[in-house]
């Protein structure tokens, strides 16, 4: 998962690295079956449908249980069965013809040694934190890219943009261009930042939560956005509103720089349900020629 790499006898550690050791062991433990290519799809795949899971449940109870719909952006939206497969579908054979080949071409060259000692606690926060912060700035820059050339959205991003109300499994539906761009990026952060790779898996998986939780369609108490301060990160509605309103909110996670650039709107508490956008006629026509 990385290039970070060690030497010498395994020492005693300050308490943030003694916390992680024991777990980081486990891990290089099994180092053979993480490095291999076959493990980097299960795992990926895993990882994905995993955080989609609660949502999907969600989605199945919401119009049995009326108080989840408190909770969801879209109260009288929700996915089909079609919907949910056929984003399973592209998901599974996106992993397997994009990421294969990937992990294959890495494990040719062979696999980095593992260092023996876990990081510390403080510096694997730093290295998720930077390569969040690396991912969103990346992030912002295609996507605006991408709204802004109409052949761009039109070739690359309008597939993303299918389903009017976004959900869990659609946080992947995307086209092989833009899910190797964001995977690129992914790569390039934690190989800038030098991470070890405990952090790289830590990053990894907290990526996909945030994504997942952002086209979830659901806004609740506890959600990543009500939890950081001062209007720093956007969370569900926010992303939403992108979706629906195309020209605002282009940064993944946080707002610094829809905030800077102009593009950032608040987003209302409930949003009533848009058509999809191939019957939204005159409104459609005017954002893309």
């Amino acid at each position: 998962m990385s290039s970070h790499n060690s030497s010498g006898p395994l020492a005693l550690g300050p308490p943030g690295q003694l916390l992680l050791q024991p777990l980081w062991d486990q891990v290089r433990a099994r180092a053979a079956l993480a490095q291999s290519p076959p493990f980097a799809v299960l795992f990926s795949i895993t990882a994905y449908l995993g955080c989609c899971l609660p949502f999907v449940l969600l989605d199945l109870l919401c119009p049995r249980v009326r108080a989840l719909r408190r909770y969801k952006v879209h109260p009288d939206c929700g996915p089909s069965a079609r919907q949910l497969l056929g984003c399973l579908g592209r998901t599974v054979c996106q992993h397997v013809a994009l990421l294969l080949p990937a992990s294959l071409l890495h494990c040719a060259r062979g696999p980095a040694p593992w260092p023996r000692e876990a990081p510390e606690l403080l510096q694997l926060a730093r290295h998720v934190l930077g390569c969040l912060l690396l991912f969103d700035a990346e992030v912002f820059a295609w996507h605006v890219l991408h709204h802004r050339v109409p052949w761009l959205y039109r070739t690359f991003h309008k597939l993303h943009h299918q389903h009017a109300a976004s959900f869990a499994l659609a946080t992947q539906y995307m086209g092989a261009w833009e899910l190797l761009s964001l995977g690129f990026f992914h790569v390039l952060n934690v190989v800038l930042l030098q991470c070890h790779p405990l952090s790289v898996l830590a990053f990894h998986l907290l990526n996909i939560w945030l994504s997942v939780e952002d086209h979830s369609g659901y806004d609740f108490p506890w959600s990543t956005h009500r939890l950081v301060p001062f209007g720093w990160y956007g969370g569900v509605a926010h992303h939403d509103l992108h979706h629906s309103q195309f020209n605002c909110n282009f940064a993944p996670y946080f707002t610094h720089w829809d905030r800077i650039l102009g593009t950032l709107r608040s987003a209302p508490s409930r949003h009533t349900c848009k058509l999809p956008l191939s019957q939204r006629g005159k409104k459609k026509s005017e954002i893309w020629p």
